[in-house]
């Protein structure tokens, strides 16, 4: 444990026989991590038997698939009712090192901030890590207008590298979110929606084959559904009654930094 918190990693997974194992691996050896969850959401390899064949790993299968949004909503709701104070999402893909966990935990358990991403444009060795040029500027330009339709000032929104509070994940109203995609986008908007302060710190990533990734048409439709949610969060921000930004939750939980 980080002192008295207890810290659980959760794994989206879909299809990742192939990195799950050296992932796990580098996962284990990090400090400060109690507990790990994968949940699987109805992949067409061996994940699953992958998972087990690992030893302490809490594995849960989906009977149908979930979409990715709904893959982390189950993995959210596990973490929480077996307990963690701070959940840490890595990808089993091995795109993201888990090497950053005990960074991540800490800035976390110190009480400094409720939310850190690890952002692949921080130290700008994203193109170099081989994000590809196409979606290296489609993050650019997204972030660039989220950033200000949101208010904030975020090296990007798009990571899947994300730690966050017990207290963030119980007053975020995930389940009006989607179950695609764009569930990232809209978890981040409702962060900011309620207040809490988001760190970042820089991550080198990988892409190579095996590292999951959508295709030209997903990403547009991403791309346009966080174009929407920010959108939205304006729209609310102007008087605009929704489930996802409801007005009694905007900047409830704004830290008192005089009390840390």
């Amino acid at each position: 444990m980080y002192r008295d918190k207890k810290v659980c990693v959760i794994m989206p997974a879909y299809n990742a026989e192939k990195t799950l194992r050296k992932t796990y691996a580098e996962v284990v050896e990090q400090d400060y991590v109690d507990d790990v969850i994968l949940v699987d959401d109805c992949s067409q390899d061996n994940t699953v038997e992958v998972a087990h064949s690992l030893g302490d790993i809490e594995v849960i299968r989906h009977q149908k698939n979930r979409g990715y949004g709904g893959n982390q909503k189950t993995c959210y709701a596990t973490a929480l009712k077996m307990g963690a104070d701070i959940v840490v999402m890595v990808h089993p893909d091995y795109q993201y090192t888990p090497k950053l966990i005990p960074t991540m935990v800490a800035m976390i358990g110190n009480g400094l901030y409720h939310c850190v991403l690890g952002s692949r444009i921080l130290g700008g060795h994203a193109l170099a890590g081989g994000m590809p040029l196409w979606k290296y500027i489609a993050n650019r330009g997204l972030t660039f207008a989220e950033n200000v339709m949101l208010g904030a000032k975020l090296s990007e929104y798009h990571t899947g590298y994300r730690a966050f509070s017990r207290e963030l994940l119980t007053a975020l109203p995930l389940d009006e979110n989607s179950d695609d995609f764009v569930f990232d986008n809209q978890m981040l908007a409702q962060v900011l929606w309620y207040g809490f302060q988001i760190a970042e710190v820089s991550c080198p990533t990988k892409y190579f084959a095996e590292a999951s990734s959508i295709n030209f048409k997903r990403s547009c439709e991403y791309g346009f559904g966080c174009l929407f949610t920010s959108l939205d969060f304006l729209l609310n921000k102007l008087g605009k009654k929704s489930k996802r930004f409801p007005p009694d939750g905007r900047n409830r939980f704004l830290p008192d930094f005089n009390a840390i």
